[in-house]
């Protein structure tokens, strides 16, 4: 099957929507089909070999200027691939560009008008691209945040159109007025241009046929998979550290900060627990992980940013997992990553954790943003050390079972063949 498929890089963070999308398209080649990944804005950050193009469409230079300053919506575009060099890109990647709520607003709202935005031009490169290529036989895009693309895209080709759903509606409740409402009209607005919606987890299939208003029949549910190499669960025997794990963004929306109150209230119980934590920290957000540290006493170590070999020894040396995030998650990759290597995890009752846990046993449930119960359900797999080889025995089976990328690519294969069927065979 030949796929185009279409992700989104986030400068110089490890994104784990870009990481997901990177392990589906290098699993679909090395099963034989013919897989193009692009990128859009930036090239991908991954911590497994990269397998997408070059090419990079809507370059984040490009899309600045354009919103920016009316010139650069009619420059030629031979002066546009100047900015849009993947060496350009990724210097201004390194450089953080503050960016008020209003410019996100303003800017979501323009993507999302498609031809009649400030990016038309790069909706005309995109469309000038497809139709000079050999079309795929179908197309993926990486979230509603684009889905003004799909109708372009349709005309050019007269290929089906389908588009991930993997957590966009944080950004969306993040915008202010009036661009928050604006631009879920326009997402609502082109709904009937996509021919499936592909929801990581049960849990955002029911979310966001509510919140978007998707007919329940374009939802096909392609749960996450990661790539299970160098996850091997490790032998933990009790030492005088106990050592408590968090491995995500450092953002207030994962709940680090949860993490460190319960931190702070299992120590009068347990004083031999350290509390570690690894994850991109943006700029914006140092004062956030500063005042967490201080809560903690001095007792939270922050290890940075980590690669892949780096986030598997990191996780193999900590002896319990949680990412307490107060919003509901609907991936939760990094907890996948952790009962890969054996260890128990804590999760908050809601989100992609409930079926996540629920199809694993690789952990318990804790009341959502609620530190005591956090506390406690970490205490009691602390005072019960056969409970926690049992729950980190159970989590490395269950990922290998129901999470692997391999059972990922095999359900993405089933819809896209699906709806491309459908497709061909739609009364015209």
């Amino acid at each position: 099957m030949k796929i185009l498929y279409f992700t989104a890089g986030a400068a110089n963070m490890y994104c784990g929507s870009c990481m997901r999308d990177n392990a589906l398209a290098a699993e679909l080649m090395a099963q034989g089909h013919d897989v193009i990944l692009t990128p859009f804005y930036t090239p991908t950050l991954t911590d497994e070999p990269n397998v997408s193009q070059e090419k990079v469409f809507f370059g984040g230079i490009s899309v600045y200027l354009q919103q920016r300053l009316g010139l650069f919506r009619k420059t030629p575009w031979a002066l546009d691939r100047v900015w849009d060099s993947p060496f350009l890109l990724k210097q201004a990647a390194r450089r953080q560009i503050p960016t008020s709520p209003q410019f996100l607003g303003e800017f979501t709202v323009s993507v999302l008008e498609g031809e009649r935005g400030f990016q038309q031009k790069e909706v005309e490169k995109l469309v000038h691209w497809l139709k000079s290529e050999p079309p795929p036989d179908i197309v993926s895009l990486p979230f509603t945040l684009l889905i003004s693309l799909a109708k372009p895209i349709k005309d050019a080709i007269q290929r089906p159109v389908c588009c991930t759903l993997q957590g966009e509606d944080l950004f969306l409740e993040g915008l202010p007025e009036p661009y928050r409402s604006r631009s879920l009209e326009l997402i609502r607005s082109n709904i009937p241009h996509v021919d499936a919606f592909l929801p990581v987890s049960e849990y955002y299939a029911g979310f966001m046929a509510g919140y978007l208003g998707i007919p329940r029949d374009r939802l096909h549910v392609l749960p996450l998979g990661i790539n299970l190499s160098g996850y091997e669960a490790v032998q933990r025997r009790r030492t005088e550290v106990f050592r408590i794990g968090y491995f995500a963004r450092i953002a207030p929306e994962k709940g680090l900060h949860v993490l460190a109150e319960a931190f702070r209230l299992l120590r009068k119980d347990i004083p031999s627990a350290q509390l570690d934590a690894a994850g991109y920290l943006a700029p914006e957000h140092r004062g956030y992980l500063k005042q967490i540290q201080a809560s903690a006493g001095g007792d939270l170590r922050y290890h940075g940013a980590l690669d892949r070999e780096q986030k598997i020894h990191f996780l193999q040396n900590l002896d319990i997992f949680s990412v307490p995030s107060p919003y509901a998650e609907p991936k939760g990759i990094p907890v996948l990553e952790a009962m890969a290597t054996g260890l128990p995890v804590v999760e908050p009752r809601h989100g992609a954790f409930l079926e996540i846990l629920e199809k694993t046993g690789g952990g318990l449930l804790f009341e959502p943003n609620n530190p005591e119960s956090l506390a406690a359900q970490l205490g009691h797999i602390y005072r019960n050390p056969e409970l926690g080889q049992k729950l980190g025995h159970a989590g490395t089976q269950g990922v290998r079972e129901h999470y692997s990328v391999t059972r990922m690519a095999q359900r993405a294969l089933e819809v896209f063949e699906g709806v491309a069927f459908e497709t061909a065979n739609r009364p015209r």
